[in-house]
C-alpha cells in the first residue's frame, strides 16, 4: 500500500505549537486574573496570577509586563459593557426611568465583581482604551442626567461627580459585605436614589435591610 506523501505543505507551519502554546497561556493567565480579581479584588499580585494560572513568572511578564497592562486585558470588555449601559439607559423611553436604572445596574456590575468595583473608581495611565470607554460612558451619563432633570424627578443640585461618589460609596460596601450580606448594596443604592429625586418622584421600594445577624458577622470580618 502507498503511502501518503508528507510533503513541506502538509507540515505545521514552523513555530505553529509555540503561538498555539503562547495563545493558551494568556488565556490561562486572563482567566486566573479575572477569577481572583472577581473574589479579592485589585489587590492580587502578579505571583498569585501565575500560581493560578499554573505558568511561571516570566511566562506572566511574557505577556503582561506590568498589572496595569493586565487589569487592562481583563477588563476592557467590563468597561465597554458599562459604557453600553449608558446608552441602553439613553434608549430608555422614560427619561427618570432610564436615570434610576442606570444607577442600579452600575452598583449591581461593581457588586458581581470585586474588581471591576475597584477599576470603576480609578484611573489607570498608559490604559488607552479603558479610559476611552471610561470617556464615553460619562459622556453618556451626561445626557442621562439632563434627561431626568427635566422630568422634574431629578434634583437640580444632582450633579454628575456624584456618581463617582456613589461608586465609591457602593465598591466599599461591596468590598465590606460581600461575604455575609452581598445583597447589602441594593439597600445603598435605594436610599442614594431617594436622597438624589425631588418630592413625589416615582421609585421603587427601598430593597430590605441586611439583618442584625449578616451585618454582626460583616462587623467581625472586618475587625
Amino acid at each position: 500500500m502507498a503511502q501518503m506523501s508528507t510533503g513541506p505543505d502538509q507540515r505545521p507551519p514552523a513555530g505553529a505549537g509555540q503561538r498555539v502554546d503562547a495563545a493558551r497561556n494568556r488565556q490561562r493567565i486572563l482567566d486566573a486574573a479575572r477569577a481572583l480579581y472577581a473574589v479579592d479584588g485589585l489587590g492580587v499580585s502578579m505571583a498569585a496570577v501565575a500560581r493560578e494560572a499554573g505558568v511561571g513568572k516570566a511566562t506572566l511578564s511574557r505577556h503582561f509586563a506590568t498589572p496595569g497592562e493586565l487589569v487592562e486585558a481583563v477588563f476592557t470588555e467590563h468597561m465597554r459593557a458599562y459604557a453600553t449601559a449608558t446608552e441602553e439607559a439613553l434608549a430608555v423611553e422614560d427619561p427618570w426611568e432610564g436615570f434610576t436604572a442606570y444607577v442600579t445596574r452600575v452598583c449591581q456590575m461593581q457588586a458581581e465583581d470585586r474588581g471591576f468595583a475597584s477599576v470603576l473608581t480609578l484611573t489607570f495611565s498608559g490604559a488607552e482604551e479603558l479610559e476611552q470607554l471610561r470617556v464615553r460612558a460619562y459622556q453618556g451619563f451626561l445626557s442621562i442626567i439632563e434627561r431626568a432633570r427635566a422630568t422634574g424627578h431629578l434634583r437640580e443640585d444632582f450633579a454628575s461627580e456624584d456618581l463617582i461618589l456613589v461608586l465609591i460609596a457602593n465598591a466599599a460596601v461591596v468590598e465590606a459585605t460581600a461575604a455575609a450580606a452581598p445583597d447589602a448594596w441594593r439597600r445603598l443604592a435605594g436610599h442614594l436614589l431617594r436622597g438624589f429625586a425631588t418630592p413625589g418622584a416615582p421609585l421603587p421600594p427601598v430593597p430590605p435591610a441586611p439583618t442584625s445577624a449578616d451585618l454582626y458577622e460583616v462587623m467581625v470580618r472586618n475587625t
